[in-house]
């Protein structure tokens, strides 16, 4: 009885048959049992990528099939050059293997195929092929943020596309294939803020002189209908240590700590009546020695009582609307008594300078006991840890595949100062 099956490989719905050899068997009458070579799983296989250079259209499924009764498939595994899989599925008979996930484009892949016959004799084969370009489709390009650097606890990782992803399934493949991995190691999630933009954080901050690294393994992947993933530069990031000013706007006093210890108590003046200073955690988004700050530039007309036009020293960037910490040396005689700023946190020059030059983009700086509004998560700088771990998980895509899920993007604020 011949012990080989023979094995046939389709690449879409193309099917070539070539005998490619006799097949060796895995057993024999005066061989030791152990010293046997296992037999040729595959006696007549083809790959329409082999034949006459042609390479595999990446839009067509992997098919390998197992011919007659005498044989079954019991493992394929299908990987690429950088080692990404091949999602697959099995019949229960062990006749069919199909791929189940797109391949990618300009790749090479190489297939392990192991069967055994009906007496449980193994064979094994191991084939190769090459997919080709897509044609004319778009390539979706992912921009990793913010620069490389050295950044707070509380930097949370961003992903630009170069095109929007409306789609839940496609969003997963997109998900899938950004990386971020720390040193030491922490559990995250990404989610969507907008169809473009995906932000990533762990469920606390990162740890105090973690190394944070994201690349992609988009490139050359099917991510919708003619639309296909692009190259994309990795990003590194280091952190520090772990910096946090809490500002309770009821007592007009901000802490600030390090690593869980105090190093500084500052008397502050918060948003008044009308202009409350936002509640909640936000993180530094720059730092500028000089800003020119005119009430103008939020809506309040110049010549009113609340109107001002002032030069701003030491100022500490927390949101894209202009909220910053900064010196303040008009409101002295309130900083620690009352709120008078419109909306900005107030300080001595002398603490402002020492702010501005302990903190660093990226680290945390939180109001509680203000009247004002909450801090949104998203559109006015990073207000990410505003979200509860539950619900920052919500907006993972690929979780909103698996549970019909999924939240709106919000629109990005401008740029204007409050003082």
């Amino acid at each position: 009885m011949n012990h080989s099956p023979r094995i046939r490989t389709v690449m879409g719905c193309t099917l070539l048959v070539t005998a490619l050899g006799a097949s060796v068997t895995a057993c024999g009458s005066s061989s030791h049992p152990l010293a046997a070579k296992p037999y040729d799983a595959a006696g007549e296989i083809s790959f329409n990528g082999e034949s006459g250079g042609k390479k595999a259209d990446p839009n067509k499924p992997i098919e390998i099939t197992s011919e007659g009764d005498e044989a079954r498939i019991t493992d394929v595994t299908a990987t690429d050059s950088i080692g990404r899989y091949v999602a697959g599925e099995l019949s229960a008979d062990g006749s069919r293997w199909h791929s189940t996930a797109p391949l990618a484009a300009d790749a090479h892949y190489t297939v392990r195929v192991s069967t055994e016959d009906e007496d449980g004799a193994p064979g094994s084969k191991v084939l190769t092929f090459d997919t080709g370009h897509p044609g004319k489709n778009k390539a979706l390009k992912v921009t990793f943020g913010p620069e490389a650097g050295k950044y707070g606890v509380g930097q949370p990782v961003t992903a630009v596309l170069s095109a929007a992803v409306k789609d839940k399934a496609a969003r997963a493949v997109v998900e899938r294939a950004l990386k971020v991995e720390s040193e030491p190691a922490v559990a995250g999630s990404w989610t969507w803020v907008d169809d473009k933009t995906l932000h990533y954080r762990p469920e606390e901050y990162w740890p105090a002189g973690a190394t944070v690294e994201a690349h992609s393994t988009l490139k050359g992947i099917k991510v919708g209908d003619r639309l296909w993933g692009g190259a994309s530069k990795p990003l590194r990031l280091t952190i520090g240590d772990r910096i946090e000013a809490i500002t309770d706007a009821g007592s007009h006093s901000m802490k600030v700590y390090r690593n869980g210890r105090v190093i500084n108590t500052i008397p502050v003046t918060t948003g008044k009546p009308g202009f409350e200073t936002r509640n909640g955690v936000k993180v530094v988004l720059g730092k500028e020695r000089f800003v020119r700050m005119r009430s103008t530039s939020i809506g309040i007309a110049e010549g009113s009582s609340d109107s001002y036009d002032m030069d701003v020293y030491f100022a500490t960037r927390v949101t894209w609307s202009g909220e910053y910490v900064h010196a303040a040396p008009w409101s002295a005689g309130s900083q620690g008594y009352a709120n008078v700023s419109h909306g900005c946190t107030g300080m001595s020059t002398s603490n402002a300078e020492w702010f501005f030059n302990t903190v660093r983009t990226g680290d945390i700086v939180k109001v509680i006991n203000s009247n004002g509004a909450q801090m949104d998560p998203f559109g006015n700088g990073f207000g990410d840890w505003n979200l509860s771990w539950k619900n920052w998980e919500k907006g993972s895509a690929i979780q909103a595949v698996a549970t019909d899920g999924g939240r709106s993007g919000v629109q990005a604020a401008r740029l204007s100062p409050e003082v």
